[in-house]
């Protein structure tokens, strides 16, 4: 079995912010696996899901962003999933708007929920599915940046074209594993 964990926030306020890209690509590959409906477990809401023949959880922490550790542990020890088969979706400033990255045992690079799932389960030895959102222009404050919505432009772009991308990364990760599906989409 598969943990697929996209990182957000909950609530509408936070809906469209480029914070919850992990949500987002979440709810993008639920859409196109045609999962059940998202239950609430564990402090997140999970959907049971079938990606390319093998069994997985579409997993969205209800924790806020700071604490996502926690319904990631609990959810990977009551279904006993191994952790090379955890793939987390998370927000980018480090890499230009739509590009994806995939990589493996790395430090938490100042991102506060991968910080905490790192503490939680004890190592960073998991994969990591990192979508660009851009650094903010001028003196705006990261937290303000990735609070803010996504303009009218990248929306558009998200729909038509990136969170596609990404679901593809996700899916060849449960068919391929690391290290095929990263030099295919990390070459992007």
């Amino acid at each position: 079995m598969y943990a697929i964990v996209g990182l957000g926030n909950h609530g509408s306020k936070y809906q469209l912010t480029r914070h919850n890209i992990g949500f987002l690509v979440a709810d993008g590959l639920h859409n196109f696996v045609g999962a059940n409906t998202y239950n609430n477990e564990k402090k997140a809401l999970v959907a049971k899901a079938n990606v390319e023949g093998e069994r997985a959880l579409l997993i969205k922490p209800q924790t806020y962003m700071n604490n996502s550790g926690e319904s990631v542990t609990a959810l990977l020890n009551y279904y006993k999933i191994d952790i090379k088969n955890l793939i987390v979706i998370q927000d980018d400033i480090d890499q230009e708007f739509g590009k994806i990255k995939l990589q493996q045992a790395r430090g938490h690079g100042g991102h506060n929920g991968i910080r905490n799932i790192h503490q939680l389960l004890g190592t960073n030895d998991y994969v990591r599915l990192k979508f660009g959102v851009g650094r903010p222009n001028g003196k705006m404050d990261v937290a303000d940046y990735v609070l803010q919505n996504f303009n009218d432009n990248e929306l558009e772009q998200l729909k038509d074209e990136f969170l596609g991308l990404a679901c593809d990364a996700v899916s060849s990760f449960v068919k391929n594993g690391f290290t095929k599906t990263a030099n295919i989409f990390n070459a992007l």
